[in-house]
């Protein structure tokens, strides 16, 4: 379990709106924190006052810090099956998987918080709680991308592998500050570097 050592701090002032709206502003002020700073360096506090309620309410609405960056967790994985559900509405085969693949290089464009949320759970994959959070997130994904595009295994398999090269590439700043190498090998495998 993650080590919840942080201890509430009720000087924030609550302000005006519903539970459920706190909720989802803590979240994405959550997501933002620990995006930036990794689950050791969020803190429940910076994230109390960024969302204008106090560290207390934070601990009253999620119960503790690893509960919240499980949430956290659980609202990106989300938030990526929906916007691939969306992309492959009405679409099959390799067109299903083109567009996941262009709705994932549009979402890393710009939404690079969910992007960066998405490889702080890949790299706390050693807390167990958090593996379990991200191995049912990714496969829902998986399962996604084999529905709707109805490919063998092979070619599905390709695409994600394709996809965790892009997320390597893009956490390198590769896409952004290419290297004669980079260029090859983003487009010997995923075809960024094509016209």
């Amino acid at each position: 379990m993650l080590d919840d050592s942080e201890t509430p701090d009720t000087s924030a002032p609550h302000s005006r709106s519903t539970a459920a709206e706190r909720r989802e502003r803590v979240l994405e002020v959550a997501m933002h924190e620990f995006s930036e700073r990794g689950y050791e360096g969020g803190s429940t506090q910076r994230i109390a006052a960024a969302a204008g309620i106090s560290q207390a309410y934070v601990f009253q609405l999620y119960g503790s810090k690893p509960r919240l960056f499980l949430a956290v967790i659980e609202r990106c994985m989300e938030d990526m099956l929906t916007l691939f559900e969306t992309a492959s509405s009405g679409r099959g085969g390799s067109a299903a998987l083109r567009a996941v693949g262009d709705a994932y290089l549009e979402m890393i464009a710009n939404d690079p918080v969910r992007f960066q949320m998405q490889l702080v759970g890949y790299a706390s994959c050693a807390q167990p709680d958090v593996r379990a959070a991200m191995r049912t997130g990714f496969g829902r994904v998986v399962e996604l991308a084999e529905q709707r595009s109805g490919l063998p295994n092979a070619e599905v398999a390709r695409f994600f592998a394709d996809g965790m090269l892009l997320n390597v590439v893009t956490a390198m700043g590769l896409t952004s500050e290419p290297t004669p190498w980079g260029a090859r090998l983003i487009d010997g495998s995923i075809g960024l570097g094509r016209g």
